[in-house]
């Protein structure tokens, strides 16, 4: 029924158009509006210390941050929320493990890239929770695009639906884009919840079951980021 609902959502929506696409089909690099302020979304939940070839997914994602947070643009304000890195007495406060690690400011990857390699895996998967609060908060009283990159390697399991709230916040606040990271999520309810999280804030979802795939969507995503101020918009 859930995904009978989910796929009755999708056809209503038309006119939000979107891209879902894998490493090999990564598009031509589009110009986003000037103006655009980064958010990173990450999951540090308990499944992120599951490994890969030998090597922990959080270990993967901090190497490729590492890597290319260096490249975005001095010129682009970027910040980092991180949730599931805490457990909490009870599911109640482990589903509000969710916190604005480094506020979206300029010159800040390096800081980033500091916080990353201090985290564990620990807990669950707010993801929604997480959302909510970097709309709430995390961009201050800025007015252009504010991009959100979601990374995760699971969906949802605080009992929220990013999907129904990214529906409600593409109405509400249209200045809001939502990219999403599935890595290594085999999952379909998981897969079809975090791709509606994208379809409809006309972000792109992207899917990696590899470092060397997380390291080319990455750089995919960054690239964009260069020419985030390269075009100057005639005037209206």
């Amino acid at each position: 029924m859930k995904k009978i609902l989910l796929l009755i959502i999708l056809a209503a929506l038309p006119c939000l158009a979107y891209e879902v696409f894998r490493p090999e089909q990564l598009p031509e690099q589009k110009f986003r509006t000037p103006n655009e302020h980064l958010l990173f979304v990450i999951d540090f939940s308990q499944s992120m210390e599951e490994t890969l070839n030998g090597e922990s997914k959080a270990e993967m994602v901090q190497s490729v941050m590492e890597k290319y947070l260096p490249e975005i643009p001095s010129n682009i304000p970027v910040g980092l929320r991180i949730y599931g890195h805490k457990c909490g007495f009870t599911a109640y406060h482990a589903c509000k493990a969710s916190e604005l690690a480094v506020p979206v400011s300029y010159n800040s990857v390096n800081v980033i890239s500091e916080k990353l390699s201090e985290l564990k895996p620990r807990g669950m998967t707010p993801i929604t929770y997480s959302l909510k609060q970097s709309v709430a908060g995390d961009f201050g009283d800025f007015n252009g695009t504010k991009h959100i990159v979601l990374l995760t390697d699971g969906g949802e399991n605080c009992d929220e639906s990013p999907c129904k709230y990214a529906i409600e916040l593409s109405r509400l606040r249209p200045d809001f884009l939502i990219d999403v990271i599935a890595f290594n999520i085999g999952d379909k309810d998981d897969l079809e919840q975090l791709e509606c999280t994208a379809v409809v804030t006309k972000g792109s979802f992207y899917q990696a079951d590899t470092k060397a795939e997380l390291m080319e969507i990455l750089g995919s995503i960054v690239e964009k980021q260069k020419h985030v101020e390269a075009k100057i918009c005639p005037p209206q």
